[in-house]
């Protein structure tokens, strides 16, 4: 129990890791989003300054709006330099940035009308952005602040100085922009809420994928300390059986009964077989890949599987093809025998009559190819393949045989694709990273 508590301690703290990472995923992409709204904000300020001087006279302040520009691009330029580099983004350096907005909007506001600006409901924008990234308390702060900055502009503002043959009027040009404020609004809270809505999305999908990954590896070692735990109680029966079929065999009633002898021996050899899968099932239990991984070459390998497999398994055409024509030194262990032995049980299992097996590669990974003759997968196995007890065998247990497969692959760099085969039957495809397989030896300097 300790050592189950001590594994899934470890499962539990490297899924945590992986969920941290998500969200410091999805924030760094929200504060891209944020420099994206910035440059935005920066060429609307420049085409207001245009059409407020050049296009209806107003008399501004342009050396301090300027100089508030000028510092938003500097503060917007160094943003981007860091964030392309640095991808964890926390919900205080968000916050920050936000606080930065908002204070060049008060800025500009306080140099061009204060309160009677019709821009000023550009703060509506920061307050929604803000309950859109930001966790709850942040979003209130941010409330907070805009309330306090209108509260200030209402008292304190530089107000414009109107030219007095101007033809327009202020009444209009307040309505006008009004509209233009509301427009901006509107298109940037659908342009950007959508873009961080489907970030949000994303990560939350991520997560969800993350917790069934964890779920499911912590479902295996539990399975695996089931199954050293039922390996070490059977090693003392089986040892007990072959001694007492080695006392059959010298006593005088079986040793002089060839039939009788015959059958002693082929239990004796069914004995062998249990004791090799109960070894073989504490040496994937109890040591890791590195520990357990034995260096023999490719070809030889997969040979030796074959071989093992058919003469164990009452397969009446089995068909075994090997493409890869250079040899390579390799260092597999047991549980890459488990897997392919898996696949080819189930496929046997569903088409006793014909099965193959191909061993493929290209230059980066190592293709094991099972094909049948069955019945194939139904739909809806098929998009939920890797899932336990996803089975249409109708027993308890079943499901598992594909679910094993597909962990043990993700664990070792590489992928489990479940097929129909157009002329009938299924094809399982295990695809391996050949390069971390291959040992240094093989590899060019």
């Amino acid at each position: 129990m300790a050592i189950n508590s001590d594994i899934v301690s470890i499962r539990q703290g490297a899924s945590a890791f992986d969920e941290t990472n998500v969200l410091n995923e999805t924030g760094h992409k929200n504060m891209l989003h944020l420099i994206h709204l910035r440059w935005l904000a920066v060429g609307g300020q420049i085409a207001t300054i245009l059409v407020a001087t050049w296009g209806f006279g107003i008399q501004l302040p342009m050396f301090n709006m300027l100089a508030v520009m000028v510092c938003l691009i500097a503060f917007n330029i160094g943003s981007h330099l860091r964030w392309h580099e640095e991808r964890v983004v926390s919900n205080r350096e968000l916050f920050l940035a936000m606080l930065v907005d908002i204070a060049s909007l008060t800025a500009q506001l306080y140099f061009t009308g204060g309160i009677n600006n019709p821009f000023v409901f550009l703060f509506l924008l920061q307050v929604i952005l803000s309950a859109v990234l930001l966790r709850a308390e942040s979003t209130w702060l941010v409330v907070a602040i805009t309330t306090l900055c209108l509260a200030f502009l209402s008292i304190v503002n530089k107000p414009l100085v109107w030219p007095l043959n101007s033809t327009y009027k202020l009444a209009d040009l307040y309505a006008t922009g009004l509209v233009i404020c509301f427009v901006l609004n509107a298109a940037l809270l659908v342009i950007f809420i959508t873009r961080i809505g489907r970030n949000l999305r994303a990560g939350d999908a991520a997560l969800a994928s993350l917790r069934q990954r964890a779920a499911e590896e912590e479902h295996i070692v539990r399975m695996g300390l089931l199954a050293s735990g039922a390996a070490h109680e059977l090693g003392t029966p089986l040892a007990t059986m072959s001694v007492v079929l080695g006392d059959w065999k010298r006593m005088p009633q079986f040793s002089n009964d060839p039939a009788m002898l015959e059958e002693i021996e082929e239990i004796e050899g069914q004995l062998m077989r249990c004791k090799s899968i109960v070894s073989g099932i504490l040496l994937s239990a109890g040591e890791t890949r590195g520990e357990s991984s034995s260096k023999t070459s490719l070809n030889e390998f997969f040979e030796n599987l074959v071989e093992e497999w058919e003469s164990s398994r009452p397969a009446q055409h089995f068909e075994y093809t090997n493409s890869i024509e250079e040899e390579f030194t390799v260092a597999f262990d047991s549980t890459v025998k488990q897997m392919v032995f898996n696949v080819l049980d189930n496929a046997l299992e569903v088409s006793p009559n014909w099965l193959r097996f191909e061993v493929s590669k290209n230059h980066e990974q190592l293709f094991l190819t099972v094909a049948d003759q069955g019945p194939g997968f139904r739909a809806d196995i098929l998009e939920q393949v890797g899932t336990p007890y996803n089975s249409s065998k109708g027993r308890p247990g079943g499901g598992l045989g594909l679910f094993l497969v597909m962990n043990v692959a993700r664990t070792l760099g590489g992928t489990l694709t479940v097929t129909n085969r157009q002329e009938g039957g299924a094809e399982v495809v295990i695809a391996l990273p050949l390069n971390a397989m291959i040992l240094q030896e093989n590899k060019s300097p």
